[in-house]
């Protein structure tokens, strides 16, 4: 059986390559990857952890979200299924040059989201080395997941997917 479920969204770009890459890291016999419009929610209670790939929009859109996007959507699903055992990682795409007060934001709501239906998180990463001015991703100096910049940074996010995926294996004894 498999222990990990990856669900990550949008399609076709940074986050499902992101989400690829860290899939490739675990061995294909304890992972399973998916779009967050295609998992159903009723097959969760198959795996120990769901890693959730992500990116922050845009700072003036946050504003006008809708709450019929994807992931709003996957979560009214998920609290739909009721108490769960498992436990929840998050990786967030931001751009700290684009969006320096809003960088990562959506670890935050993720992370607020896992509170209310109280399942675990772990994985969470230290703030230093990263340029951005403001982030509800962060508390204390870690994020609440992985925090990557592909666009401006991309020497160092393989670096840290490895890392970081090196920590979540540790902390699953796999």
């Amino acid at each position: 059986m498999k222990k990990i479920i990856l669900l990550y969204w949008g399609l076709g770009g940074n986050v499902e390559r992101t989400a690829n890459m860290i899939y490739n890291m675990f061995d294909p016999e304890t992972i399973d990857i998916s779009d967050v419009v295609s998992f159903d929610v009723n097959n969760l209670s198959k795996y120990e952890l769901m890693i959730l790939g992500h990116s922050t929009i845009g700072a003036e859109d946050w504003q006008e979200a809708k709450a019929d996007n994807e992931w709003n959507a996957f979560f009214r699903r998920l609290e739909g299924v009721g108490k769960t055992n498992i436990i929840a990682a998050s990786f967030g795409l931001g751009d700290q040059v684009l969006y320096p007060d809003h960088f990562v934001d959506s670890l935050g709501i993720y992370k607020d989201e896992m509170d209310k239906m109280n399942i675990p998180i772990i994985g969470s990463w230290p703030t230093e080395g990263y340029k951005y001015t403001d982030s509800d991703g962060e508390k204390d100096g870690k994020f609440f997941g992985l925090a990557l910049d592909v666009d401006n940074e991309p020497e160092l996010s393989q670096e840290r997917m490895l890392k970081w995926t090196s920590e979540i294996k540790e902390k699953l004894k796999f």
